[in-house]
């Protein structure tokens, strides 16, 4: 890479300091992590705001602003992220910035929201006819009030690199810190595997966190209108791997006995709910393993199976290999890190 990247951020009143804070913190430990390799940076940071000058979070700390979005160089500019906050309802009716960002657009590589800032790109109209996502509250705001926008209620960001419906160039993420799982799929996408993994362990975090129904396998994510007796049940499944999944627990959460459960598991998806949540289960454990994120041990306590013996159990069932043979198998990824 011969010239820096500028990763510009908005700015403005009531914004919230972690939606900003948080995703550039970890393209600047991408340049770390670099200088460990020997290797020149490759991102700077840009604060764009009103007017040049600090500027109040929701948190009541101040952020410098560089530059006035109106002035800055777009051209110059390889990835825009419009974090979230309380103040995102009076940028929404802001008909100047919702023009610039429409100007931007097309110039811009990448162009991104943070948690609720989806609403200003909506507002912008920069999301129709995209799939988007949002802050769990902001959900139902942004289907009532954009209904040319594809909500996606539990999946932790819609950037994509090699979608070629645009989902590369115009994306969102969900509530707060999923901005650093969006910041570190773009350092992956511009970097590799090996250094996002770095990044990720030195800010002691998963490159892709268990939880999120984005991370599954479409047969184990389906459609809503596929499944609307169980629709929100199995967008919450994925989120709570870690938890009691029993059947009796199921039903709970879903407001039904546990023979109409059953029932209706069978009627819709084909299987009981023990064999769906243990598939979910599998699939989340395969993605981990294959990422090399943590030990098996560790693995099998974060998605449900409990110990490595559960886990193992579940693995020769369904793959006829064992975690430990998928790790060393899969998970190229962590050697290369090493050897970076």
């Amino acid at each position: 890479m011969d010239a820096l990247r500028t990763i510009a951020c908005l700015t403005y009143p009531d914004v919230m300091s972690l939606d900003v804070t948080g995703p550039l913190q970890v393209f600047a430990s991408a340049n770390v992590e670099r200088q460990r390799q020997g290797l020149p940076p490759c991102y700077q940071i840009c604060l764009l705001g009103e007017a040049p000058g600090p500027v109040s979070t929701s948190a009541g700390i101040q952020l410098v602003v560089d530059r006035a979005w109106c002035s800055a160089d777009a051209s110059q500019i390889d990835t825009l992220l419009v974090p979230g906050g309380p103040g995102v309802e009076r940028q929404c009716q802001h008909t100047a910035l919702l023009n610039w960002l429409r100007d931007v657009e097309p110039q811009v590589r990448r162009l991104g929201s943070v948690c609720s800032g989806a609403l200003i790109l909506a507002a912008a109209g920069l999301l129709d006819g995209r799939r988007a996502t949002t802050h769990w509250a902001d959900v139902q705001t942004l289907r009532d009030g954009y209904s040319q926008v594809e909500v996606l209620a539990d999946c932790l960001h819609t950037y994509d690199p090699h979608d070629r419906d645009g989902n590369g160039h115009i994306f969102t993420s969900a509530g707060v810190t999923a901005g650093i799982d969006l910041a570190l799929a773009m350092i992956e996408a511009d970097l590799g595997r090996a250094l996002a993994l770095a990044v990720a362990r030195r800010l002691v975090m998963f490159l892709r966190r268990p939880g999120g129904q984005a991370q599954f396998s479409a047969l184990l994510s389906p459609e809503p209108s596929r499944v609307p007796r169980l629709a929100a049940l199995l967008e919450w499944i994925p989120a709570h791997l870690g938890d009691d999944l029993s059947l009796e627990a199921l039903a709970a959460q879903a407001h039904m006995t546990p023979r109409t459960m059953s029932r209706v598991f069978v009627q819709e998806l084909g299987m009981g709910p023990g064999r769906y949540v243990e598939r979910v289960r599998l699939e989340a454990a395969r993605n981990l393993l294959q990422d090399a994120q943590a030990s098996i041990a560790t693995v099998a306590r974060l998605t449900g199976f409990g110990h490595a013996e559960n886990l193992r159990r579940s693995f020769h069932k369904h793959l006829a290999i064992s975690p430990q043979d998928y790790l060393q198998r899969f998970g190229q990824a962590r050697q290369e890190n090493l050897n970076a």
